[in-house]
């Protein structure tokens, strides 16, 4: 499904294991309404975002707006652990942590259920069985309702779809126009600087073949091409951004709409998620579907050509 999603590791305060504010609740507030008044309907969430804060205050802000549960959906991901036995990170995708993080989230999000619980990132140590049977004693609770993956490659997916009774309906990777391995490793095939990229080949093709949404994270490139002050940008930043700010006002829309559209435009029927907590820069995303269907086979290849800094081949 090509739509926008608004992703929320930006709500919630700091990283820090202090408790949250009510100033937190209410920026939080401001993005979930500029978000739906951008037209996004799904809400990106991970049980490790600023240690939990992140859905804390999104559930914060579904307890004190009635009805608004009913006119969205949720999408949570677990599978990572921050700070634990001496490790900064580790992931963990046993039976016991999967339902031990989902009832966590539920909790945090004052929700029965989530619409789609993802598998934050392959851990080498998950058994495709025990996933499985995790997800299929959630979902027989009523608690998820859909599955998905994030940062996985075709050939993991295919194996833990062996196991799965259920689809894998969404994989979540980074894709922007400033991260485009994703894109490189489409047409560099027998090609030397195939070497410099280290995406999967195939994944893109297997998503689509099998009806699997991308979803795109870090779409709007964290603000390179859009305004944000770079210490010290390249000759190709410089040039895509002005080539952004130039098709912004030729399509009539923001420079946002433009990187949002850009990626949509693939075939792939990529849906971006939006990471920014400023409301401005979430309302200036809403236009995002009608860049992609009017923006032009050679501005599309512009945007890419001047962000690569080079000719493809």
């Amino acid at each position: 499904m090509q739509e926008l999603i608004y992703g929320c590791m930006g709500l919630g305060g700091s990283w820090s294991e202090e408790p949250h504010h009510a100033e937190d609740v209410d920026q939080a507030a401001a993005a979930v309404q500029a978000a739906v008044d951008a037209g996004i309907t799904l809400f990106d969430h991970a049980d490790i975002y600023r240690n939990g804060k992140s859905e804390a205050v999104f559930g914060e802000v579904l307890a004190r707006t009635p009805g608004l549960r009913e006119q969205i959906r949720l999408q949570t991901k677990c599978g990572i652990r921050l700070n634990e036995r001496g490790l900064q990170t580790h992931y963990d995708l046993s039976r016991e942590a999967i339902l031990e993080r989902v009832e966590g989230s539920l909790k945090r999000l004052r929700t029965d259920y989530v619409d789609v619980l993802l598998l934050h990132r392959p851990d080498p140590l998950a058994d495709p069985a025990e996933v499985a049977s995790a997800v299929g004693q959630l979902m027989a609770e009523g608690k998820v309702r859909q599955l998905g993956v994030s940062n996985m490659s075709a050939a993991q997916i295919e194996v833990l779809q062996d196991r799965l009774e259920t689809p894998v309906v969404a994989n979540q990777l980074e894709m922007s126009l400033l991260k485009r391995a994703w894109l490189e490793s489409q047409v560099l095939v027998n090609h030397p600087e195939h070497l410099d990229y280290s995406f999967p080949h195939g994944t893109l093709e297997y998503c689509a073949r099998n009806n699997i949404t991308l979803q795109a994270y870090g779409s709007l490139a964290r603000g390179a091409y859009t305004g944000a002050e770079l210490e010290s940008p390249t000759t190709a930043e410089a040039a895509t951004a002005e080539l952004v700010a130039e098709l912004a006002a030729e399509y009539g829309a923001s420079g946002e709409a433009v990187l949002l559209g850009w990626l949509m435009k693939h075939p792939a029927g990529i849906a971006p998620v939006v990471g920014t907590a400023n409301p401005g820069r979430i309302r200036a995303c809403a236009d995002a579907a009608r860049v992609a269907g009017a923006l032009t086979r050679a501005d599309w290849y512009r945007l890419w050509v001047t962000a690569r800094g080079s000719n493809i081949p």
